[in-house]
């Protein structure tokens, strides 16, 4: 995938604020942050509104038929040109962009660099609370973009998939999917943890970073609610492995299921922020 496809710079986003067909959405966890300041025109995106509501697990993504109900409710079509950016941390806009485009949205970008490169750019803010007019949305779903329990297990000892645990060597260390492969997302952002993830590093960069597990035919990512494993899916995705999946469930289900796992310890919950 073109990097031009999946990001999106704020140079260019300035030009497109107040176009009619344009649906910008702020991803950040929790509303506060949007509600305190966001791009002009923005809406939020809430994630609860495209999970399973009474799922025992954090982050589980709706039956297809209710996911495309939920994306028209949010003022999404098909035709939309759909910009979505999180504060502070990039991984729940990617999550974002990932249910999108698994639902078969096809014009969906990432602003790169979130709000700060907005205001970088000389973009203004507003703190307006805003919702778009309904619209109807048409899904095509991309099944193949999330992973069951079910193939997580099944992969286990399939040299051709690759499972790859996507947060910090503490949290792999202490317990992990037998066979899996440790990755950390922090590798693949520019920023640091106190200061947060913004924006994704050069394709250049990522390429290195990625080069143990591109040679699996298929890849499975994971973390613990599924929000941080779509960062190393869509890394992946932008260096050119089309096969790339995210386990949906993740450790939370993994765990919560009594699933075989490995480690020196106790696995404690790890969220971004």
């Amino acid at each position: 995938m073109k990097r031009e496809n999946m990001l999106i710079e704020a140079d260019e986003l300035l030009k497109k604020v107040g176009d009619k067909n344009i649906r910008i959405f702020d991803a950040t966890i929790t509303d506060d942050v949007y509600l305190e300041q966001h791009v002009p025109g923005t809406v939020y995106f809430d994630h609860d509104r495209f999970s399973v509501p009474d799922s025992p697990y954090t982050c589980t993504i709706l039956p297809v038929d209710q996911l495309a109900e939920q994306i028209g409710k949010a003022g999404i079509s098909n035709d939309s040109e759909v910009i979505v950016y999180a504060c502070g941390m990039i991984p729940y806009a990617i999550r974002a962009w990932w249910v999108l485009r698994y639902a078969g949205h096809d014009n969906v970008r990432i602003l790169n660099g979130g709000l700060t490169a907005w205001k970088n750019a000389g973009g203004t803010i507003e703190q307006t609370s805003r919702q778009y007019e309904p619209a109807v949305f048409a899904s095509h779903v991309r099944p193949g973009m999330f992973a069951s329990k079910d193939e997580v297990f099944a992969s286990m000892e399939n040299k051709d998939v690759a499972i790859v645990d996507v947060l910090p060597p503490v949290s792999y260390e202490a317990s992990h999917i037998p066979g899996s492969i440790n990755l950390s997302c922090m590798d693949l952002m520019d920023g640091d943890f106190s200061q947060g993830f913004e924006s994704l590093k050069p394709v250049e960069q990522l390429v290195p970073h990625l080069a143990e597990v591109a040679n699996h035919k298929r890849i499975i990512t994971y973390c613990g609610g599924g929000i941080a494993a779509a960062v190393n899916a869509a890394a992946h995705l932008l260096t050119g492995h089309e096969d790339v999946a995210v386990y949906d469930g993740s450790m939370y289900e993994w765990l919560g299921e009594k699933m075989p796992v490995v480690g020196t310890g106790k696995w404690e919950v790890w969220k971004l922020k």
